[in-house]
């Protein structure tokens, strides 16, 4: 299995229990890879062949923009997409992190990572 890894997208948005945190925004972090067959596109060399990492990371760009109470649950949403659009995956994870939560600390960030597989 072959591995695309799209690392860092940056992302302002609008997620968290706190109403301030859905009103006022903050900095995301996304890392998103992907494992597929990629014998096909190495001999190709054709996009059609491979999986498309503008498309992936549309699809992040997108759910971050749609307000959530957890990072589960965008990090869910982008997972679906994933495996709804993109055929050729078969396994993917994704890690969102909120920079410098409010969290009363200096902490740097929060963050989830959500793995799956297609069935």
């Amino acid at each position: 299995m072959d591995t695309i890894t799209l690392n860092n997208i940056r992302v302002y948005a609008y997620h968290g229990c706190l109403p301030e945190e859905t009103k006022i925004g903050s900095d995301y972090r996304v890392d998103l890879s992907v494992d597929a067959n990629l014998d096909l596109s190495a001999e190709t060399d054709e996009l059609g062949d491979t999986v498309d990492y503008v498309h992936l990371n549309k699809i992040v760009k997108e759910e971050m923009s749609q307000p959530s109470k957890l990072l589960e649950h965008v990090a869910k949403r982008i997972l679906d997409r994933i495996f709804t659009e993109l055929d050729l995956v078969k396994v993917s994870k994704v890690k969102v992190a909120k920079l410098n939560p409010p969290l009363g600390g200096d902490v740097e960030d929060v963050n989830i990572t959500l793995s799956r597989k297609r069935d």
